[in-house]
């Protein structure tokens, strides 16, 4: 029996008399001898470089490493990621240690203070704390946490391991051997100048799937473990940012830079913030505010340059800038409380942070209570002369503050909130089973990760151990903003830009998944100096849908039943969570028990908000007295790489079309009714769907060489779940960094220099993206399931598409080659799906204090279309069938069930029964 919802209440007897009866590489140029001899021996391509002679090669500027350019490099880019203890840094948040752990393992959490109380500043140097106290985030391991009951964990089969995150030991390895290199020249992450070079990210660097699918169908060799570990060469005259692929693992001892397509290097400008950096912009910050110290605290009641408790924060925005090679941001200055996303003071400042040196970084323009100024003179000048608009905010209260979460009104119903409601019990324990990263449920099975880069990552999903997807992975989520003050109108978040996979803090029990969940930790290398666990950071339970899978009540039409069956609904549920800045977003992957998996992520904690302006109207709600909840568009972009019934997959839309016809049994009479439209899609144009036109409700990707038991081609079919449209005019500036936001659904070839549609640099140069989305399409490939024509030549030899010549075919008995001819070959298309869903979100007054989930969730599902004989669900245990033994009367019910007559006390002390009857008394 599954888990069910319990609640303290019993379940009410039905009659008596009732029976029960169970059922049975690199291209590019080097100075030093080492490197040009390694690259003359290998071709110049995908050579490691020898670490004994490597000693020449002291700087890796991009005159020396000219990484060939492209959309999507084997290790998808890293794009300027936004960690929640980093997030909470650059806004300025406190970070304490949670007594029992030492500041040097990394457990932190935001002080906290009743509602609207300042909370302290620990002793030191004036909010040093922020970034010398804030740990990175970074690649990921995981590791099974405690649970209430114990874990259904068990060493990981080998199979799946080839995609397990890295371990906390890997992780170092890494770094230990990286950091010995001389030639790279590393230095720590904290302390120190910008201009240096650091390691900035660990993460599994996945297998390619050609070589992973060889391991894993046909007995081949085992894939090589390596990472993927993103460099900051800071400390040169031309500073760039290099990706290499390290290994083997767990013992590295070679590395190699990984590439994108055109030889284009990633600009220093575009690397993601570091604590290091927002410490230097802080500094900043703090110095340009002395001279409004008076305004703030006049104003406010709170300032920013040497404050102890009634402190100022800021929360920053991005893109760093309007064009390509800039680095200047806006900060939004708020009141330092709980919740302090909804307590901007009216000041937004410019801070132009390109420079590695910090001494040459300036302010270059403010924006205060609706109005522009150069300096933070001209505003102090101003507000001493009496001529300013000074917007005068009240102080808070010390308790109930509207941005808390502290309980305030009552419900006019008067039922009971004070007490527990209803949970998730599993009486007879667990029905999925963890190995590893292995998860089995059902007919389901999968393997999966969480990288620090971009989230989740499902690899070799199957059911029945039939491969559906090889990967199903999260890539990118996007909210672009539009408001009447600069912070405002420059907001377009691209969230991996962030460290959208980083983030993803502890979950809690009974609240974030049940109080019955699996939960496990992780591990990331990011920013840091070594790899950062956060507890209970994914969490797997299955959960009760409170609908039935299936029922059917079998009425006799006299106030009985034929009979009465149903399934009880139920999937299981993979978790985590990232909170990106004020933002939380929750990830889930849904399986059910009929071969549908759904992916979905819900959005809540705190909009984004500005200060209130009349003007600011147009562009949002007002929902406090000086705060605007802005209008933003949510967008989520998926990778499906599809292997429906095998790797050869093609797809076709289908929908219905009218037609009007005689009526062939009443003459004279016409007939109007619905017929499928069937519309295969040949090109990658052809199966690219963007917003603003249609999308035809049925997308079915299929195998057209395998059939099921009724002659239909085996299919699986994508349903969106998503209301999406398009946040920029196609092309305009910043709309290039995120082209895949231009489509609901996009089907393109597999290549493995395409693996993923965005990168971490993206957020920080969206105007020229390193990985383009759009050039996924550009060459409009062919995806249909072809046939190709093979001809031998005179000579004997066969000739196939590539022209590759084989050994001429001899006649048997005979030593004269075979006459020319031509056989049909079947050439299969590997397929990959790109699915994008979000939603429009016009803040209102009921988003305070926080986004709430209902309706705030958007995703797909994959669903089975004629890929089985009949639904798989059938094989479940978990039926229930009522029939009655002696209608009319009813007095006898058969009750048919698999599973034991009662769940067990955590939800009723009795039985199932059953009535049916429906007479009238």
């Amino acid at each position: 029996m599954g888990p069910v919802l319990s609640t303290r209440q019993g379940s009410r007897s039905a009659g008596a008399g009732q029976l029960a009866r169970h059922g049975t590489a690199w291209h590019g140029t080097a100075r030093c001898a080492a490197c040009l001899a390694g690259a003359a021996s290998q071709g110049g391509t995908g050579w490691h470089v020898p670490l004994s002679s490597h000693g020449a090669c002291a700087t890796f500027c991009q005159r020396c490493w000219r990484l060939p350019r492209g959309r999507a490099g084997a290790a998808g880019a890293a794009r300027g990621e936004r960690s929640a203890p980093k997030a909470a840094a650059e806004r300025g948040d406190r970070l304490f240690p949670i007594p029992g752990d030492s500041v040097g393992h990394g457990r932190l959490q935001a002080g906290t203070r009743p509602s609207g109380r300042p909370l302290p500043l620990p002793p030191g140097p004036p909010r040093m704390w922020l970034l010398r106290l804030a740990w990175a985030l970074a690649v990921l391991g995981i590791a099974a946490g405690s649970g209430p009951s114990p874990s259904p964990t068990a060493p990981p089969p080998d199979q799946a391991s080839i995609f397990a995150d890295l371990t906390p030991a890997e992780l170092r390895a890494v770094r230990t051997f990286l950091m010995s290199r001389p030639e790279l020249g590393l230095s720590p992450s904290r302390g120190g100048p910008l201009a240096k070079n650091t390691l900035f990210l660990v993460e599994l660097l996945p297998p390619k799937k050609r070589l992973a699918l060889r391991y894993l169908d046909q007995g081949g060799p085992r894939p090589q473990r390596q990472a993927r570990a993103v460099v900051f060469f800071g400390a040169q005259a031309e500073p760039n940012v290099t990706e290499f692929a390290v290994g083997p693992l767990p013992r590295p001892s070679s590395y190699r830079p990984l590439r994108f397509k055109g030889g284009r290097a990633v600009p220093f400008a575009a690397r993601p913030m570091t604590l290091l950096e927002y410490e230097l912009l802080h500094r900043t910050l703090a110095e340009a505010m002395e001279p409004l110290y008076r305004l703030l605290r006049d104003s406010t009641g709170f300032w920013y340059h040497n404050c102890s408790r009634h402190c100022l924060t800021f929360s920053d925005i991005a893109p760093r800038g309007l064009a390509s090679g800039e680095r200047r941001s806006w900060l939004i200055l708020q009141r330092f409380v709980e919740g302090f996303f909804l307590h901007p003071v009216g000041l937004e400042v410019l801070v132009d942070h390109r420079d590695p040196d910090p001494r040459r970084w300036a302010v270059q323009r403010l924006w205060y209570n609706g109005q522009y100024f150069s300096s933070p003179q001209e505003l102090a000048e101003r507000y001493e002369r009496g001529t300013l608009a000074v917007a005068r905010l009240a102080e808070p209260p010390f308790q109930q503050l509207f941005s808390s979460y502290e309980p305030r009104g009552r419900f006019a119903t008067g039922t009971p909130t004070e007490v527990h409601g209803a949970k998730v019990c599993e009486p007879q324990g667990r029905r999925y089973r963890l190995r590893g990263n292995r998860l089995e449920y059902g007919g389901w099975s999968l393997a999966f990760r969480l990288r620090s880069s971009a989230g989740l990552q499902l690899f070799d999903l199957r059911f029945n151990g039939e491969r559906l997807a090889y990967e199903v992975s999260v890539q990118e989520a996007i909210a672009f903003y539009g408001g009447h003050t600069p912070a405002a109108m420059q907001t377009k978040y691209m969230d991996a830009g962030w460290g959208m996979g980083s983030v993803t803090y502890e979950l809690a029990r009974g609240i974030d998944c049940p109080d019955t969940a699996t939960y496990l930790d992780a591990h990331h290398f990011y920013d840091a100096d070594g790899p950062v666990r956060f507890s209970h950071a994914i969490c797997i339970f299955e959960l009760p849908t409170g609908v039935p899978l299936r029922r059917h009540f079998d009425s006799d039409f006299q106030g009985g039943f034929h009979f009465y069956a149903g399934l009880e609904g139920q999937a299981l549920v993979l978790r985590t969570t990232s909170t990106v800045y004020n933002y939380d977003y929750i990830w889930d992957f849904l399986l059910y028990p009929n071969g549908v998996m759904e992916a979905k992520v819900h959005a809540t904690g705190f909009i984004h908000a500005t200060f209130y302006t009349p003007q600011g109207r147009r562009y949002g709600s007002r929902v406090h007295s000086h705060v605007l909840g802005n209008l933003h568009t949510h967008l989520v972009h998926y990778k499906v790489d599809l292997d429906i019934a095998g790797t050869g997959n093609s797809f076709e839309t289908m929908d219905v079309r009218f037609e009007n016809i005689s009526n062939p049994w009443s003459p004279g009479a016409r007939v109007v009714q619905p017929w499928l439209h069937r519309q295969p899609r040949r090109s990658e144009r052809q199966a690219a769907f963007p917003f603003g036109k249609a999308l035809p409700r049925y997308l079915l990707f299929y195998n057209p060489h395998r059939r099921n038991r009724w002659g239909h081609p085996r299919s699986y079919r994508i349903q969106h779940s998503s209301h999406a449209g398009r946040v920029l005019p196609r092309g305009w500036q910043e709309e290039n960094g995120i082209s895949w936001g231009r489509y609901h659904l996009a089907v393109t070839r597999h290549h493995e220099n395409e693996p993923t549609s965005s990168s971490i640099y993206a957020q920080n140069d969206p105007w020229e993206p390193l990985v383009s989305f759009e050039g996924f399409l550009r060459n409009n490939e062919t995806i249909e399931d072809q046939v190709t024509t093979r001809r031998h030549g005179a000579a004997g030899t066969e000739l196939g598409r590539g022209g590759c010549q084989e050994p001429p075919a001899l006649v048997a008995g005979s030593a004269v080659p075979r006459a020319p001819l031509t056989a049909a070959v079947p050439s299969a298309q590997d397929l990959v799906a790109w699915v994008t869903v979000g939603f429009l979100h016009v803040p209102h007054a009921e988003d305070i204090p926080n986004t709430a989930t209902p309706g705030n969730a958007v995703g797909f599902f994959l669903r089975p279309f004629n890929f089985f004989d009949e639904d798989p669900s059938v094989a479940s245990r978990s039926p229930v069938i009522v029939r009655p033994l002696d209608p009319p009367t009813f007095s006898q019910l058969e009750i048919q069930r698999w599973t034991p007559a009662s769940p067990g006390p955590c939800v009723a002390p009795g039985p199932f029964t059953y009535n049916g009857t429906y007479r009238q008394e």
